[in-house]
């Protein structure tokens, strides 16, 4: 491909999960990347700071929805409620990307233990931010807090059954059969 070829994030996304795909996340460099993606090294850091960043470039993008839900919901929701409409939001955006990412993304983060953790530490900070997104709405600690980690909970769950589930579901049908779920354990 040209250097001036459209979409060069893109294609480096999809370069990046292949090859960790094939070669493992550590026995793939970023020039391997840049190489398959027909760019150059310098591109690719143009767009990512380093090759786990392919993996959770997403994060910014998926706390931002979930705290705009969580700002819009009606004022007499419940906490709970509220937390739930931002996970909501999230696996729509996940949903509306469509393709096989999330999927592959999975994989690699499960054969990988650093990968591993800064998943968990993506969500923990999402669980913090939905919290303080409650606090901002009046709710008081430690219902804002506990409302954001459950909320981010019944996500990973969901999630969890979606990418070992068939490819026809949507996140979105896990994510709400998991918050469901969240009020029959009290």
């Amino acid at each position: 491909m040209g250097r001036w070829t459209p979409d060069a994030r893109g294609r480096l996304a999809q370069a990046a999960i292949e090859l960790y795909a094939e070669r493992g996340f550590e026995g793939t460099t970023v020039a391997d990347i840049a190489e398959r993606a027909g760019v150059t090294e310098r591109t690719f850091f143009r767009h990512y700071a380093d090759k786990r960043e392919v993996l959770f470039a997403g994060s910014t993008a998926m706390q931002d929805a979930v705290l705009a839900a969580i700002a819009a919901a009606p004022e007499d929701a419940t906490p709970l409620a509220v937390a739930g409409d931002g996970m909501r939001a999230a696996a729509a955006l996940i949903d509306s990307a469509g393709g096989d990412f999330p999927r592959r993304r999975s994989a690699v983060i499960a054969a990988n233990p650093s990968l591993q953790e800064r998943e968990l530490l993506k969500l923990a900070a999402l669980a913090t931010a939905s919290g303080g997104a409650l606090r901002a709405r009046g709710v008081p600690e430690p219902a804002a807090s506990l409302a954001g980690q459950a909320a981010v909970g019944a996500f990973h769950v969901g999630f969890a059954q979606w990418i070992a589930g068939p490819a026809d579901a949507t996140l979105a049908s896990h994510v709400e059969q998991a918050l469901a779920t969240l009020p029959t354990l009290a």
